[in-house]
């Protein structure tokens, strides 16, 4: 391999022994860096080596230099930590939708940019190219759908800047960068009073209305079981506040029924494990009534198949003997299934999907559901919190903050009391404006 010294050996112009053109390398801000000339020409090389010498060390002077590690590698440590430090704590799916965030849209736009160079300015840059290349096909995606007819939505946005945080964080302790610069989005004005879709109380009561008759006289009798399971998981849910993940973990193994001294009513007390981990919820005495329905249900069998009685009938076989019928056991799911494609059937028929505000309900809309009725009953927003496993600040927040009931009349509507001398004095000074008689 040929090569040559410049400038005192800061600069080395070589070429391989496989190459027609000229290279160059130096050092430069602690680094190796290295180009290619374009040139065939030894002398056109060392020219162009010098300049471009010359202008990395004017950028090292003026501090644009870009230098350190790239995004890309510390997307690839977040990814190499992440998955590890949250075992158990997160989900498989959380931690592989950081994955598929990084691999679609942040690393191939990020990824060969130095870490300081991820500012808010290029931030924004990210946010304006996701808004606008949306009806673009990505090459990295494995699916098989087409592009998208509109832009992304504000949470899969946030979702976004969510990863990108993290993988910045990760830089930070690591020591490849020195702070984390400003990511929230400019020009956003003070977000609105919205609260999440609920249903009132004639709203719920027609909800269960329609599931309880649905229960009697189902279309078919092989969904009256479920038909029956959606209702009480209806009445359940807006007696508890479970999430409805929570809901589907229950186990009959979790639920007691218990006599609560202070209202002197039965209740049910529930060991729940969901979002926020193992937590305990008291409820309602009304889904004490529901859960002895639950209990006394019994379990769904599998009865001989339509396809299999005909050909059995044609056979001249015997019909088999009905399987014995069992009950729910303490390790049994109170819901073995989700039923959501009933539940929403059942939210269409009534006209219920959407709030008046186009917000669609699901079954997380029986949570809202069940604290806003809290609320609306006086209830302490403290204990809400606990049984609820939330925060105080989320409730008022999402929910407080838009029922009636939580304001005071009488300690809005005032009014200060006016004083008695002030209207004497008054009224002495308008008649000494008017001299009496005698004075004339």
């Amino acid at each position: 391999m040929e090569s040559h010294v410049l400038l005192g050996g800061k600069v080395q112009v070589y070429r391989r022994d496989n190459s027609r053109f000229w290279q160059c390398s130096a050092s430069v801000g602690g680094k190796q860096r290295r180009t290619s000339t374009k040139q065939e020409s030894v002398v056109l090389a060392k020219e162009i080596a010098e300049d471009w010498y010359l202008t990395l060390v004017g950028k090292k002077r003026a501090g644009t230099l870009d230098s350190g590690p790239t995004f890309g590698k510390a997307a690839d440590q977040f990814l190499k930590e992440y998955a590890v430090i949250t075992e158990g704590e997160r989900s498989g799916k959380w931690a592989e939708g950081h994955a598929i965030r990084l691999r679609l849209h942040l690393v191939p736009f990020f990824g060969n940019l130095p870490l300081n160079k991820v500012t808010p300015g290029k931030v924004q840059e990210y946010r304006v190219h996701r808004m606008t290349s949306f009806a673009e096909p990505n090459p990295l995606s494995k699916s098989k759908h087409k592009p998208r007819s509109k832009p992304p939505s504000r949470s899969t946005l946030h979702d976004e800047i969510v990863t990108l945080r993290m993988v910045l964080k990760t830089a930070i302790r690591h020591g490849w960068l020195e702070y984390l610069p400003d990511l929230s989005p400019p020009y956003k004005s003070q977000g609105k009073v919205t609260h999440r879709p609920w249903f009132s109380p004639e709203e719920y009561r027609q909800l269960y209305e329609a599931a309880r008759a649905y229960a009697k006289e189902p279309l078919n009798s092989r969904f009256k079981w479920n038909a029956e399971q959606v209702y009480d998981l209806i009445l359940f849910m807006a007696n508890t506040g479970l999430r409805p993940d929570e809901a589907f973990n229950l186990q009959h193994r979790d639920v007691t029924i218990a006599h609560d001294d202070a209202t002197g009513n039965e209740i049910l007390e529930i060991e729940v494990r969901g979002k926020r981990g193992v937590g305990y919820c008291k409820s309602m005495p009304s889904a004490v009534r529901v859960y002895q329905r639950i209990k006394a249900r019994p379990k769904p069998v599998q009865g001989e198949s339509r396809r299999a009685g005909q050909l059995r009938r044609k056979q001249g076989g015997e019909p088999p003997t009905p399987p014995a019928v069992e009950y729910p056991g303490p390790t049994d799911l109170l819901f073995p299934g989700n039923h959501i494609k009933l539940f929403n059937n059942l939210l269409d028929r009534t006209e219920l999907k959407f709030d008046r505000d186009r917000k669609p309900r699901t079954a997380y809309s029986l949570r809202h559901t069940y604290i806003c009725m809290r609320l609306m009953e006086g209830a302490d927003i403290y204990q809400i919190a606990k049984n609820c496993r939330t925060s105080v600040e989320m409730i008022e927040k999402h929910y407080a903050v838009h029922l009636k009931n939580t304001l005071d009349a009488s300690a809005i509507n005032v009014l200060k009391p006016k004083s008695k001398t002030k209207k004497k004095e008054s009224a002495t000074a308008s008649r000494s404006n008017y001299p009496n008689d005698d004075d004339l």
